[in-house]
């Protein structure tokens, strides 16, 4: 069955990075969609990134130009690098991928920015 397993997840101070990597498996990696989502603490689960299975990216407009988000088919992998961190990013994220009829969620890392 599917498999979404999120790491890299850690404190880190204002301004500084962090990667984050979704290993999946269970079905044909290079032939879909995948996506970063993120949920604060008692906030909705906001979308934060895409890469499509043709490799292009989009980006929500609250981490556009700090964030990017890449993918490696080989390793079944998608990574989120994140830059310029703020206290607001401040989330559990998640890995996303659907085939248009069943959604697949990893079980989230956590990202906590503070000083």
């Amino acid at each position: 069955q599917v498999q979404l397993v999120e790491s890299g997840g850690g404190l880190v101070q204002p301004g500084g990075s962090l990667r984050l990597s979704c290993a999946a498996s269970g079905f044909i990696f290079s032939s879909y969609d995948m996506r970063w989502y993120r949920q604060a603490p008692g906030k909705e689960r906001e979308w934060v990134a895409i890469i499509t299975k043709s490799g292009s990216t989009n980006y929500a407009d609250s981490v556009k130009g700090r964030f990017t988000i890449s993918r490696d088919n080989g390793k079944n992998t998608v990574y989120l690098q994140m830059s310029s961190l703020k206290p607001e990013d401040t989330a559990e994220y998640y890995c996303y991928r659907t085939n248009g009829f069943i959604s697949s969620w990893g079980q989230g890392t956590q990202v906590t920015v503070s000083s």
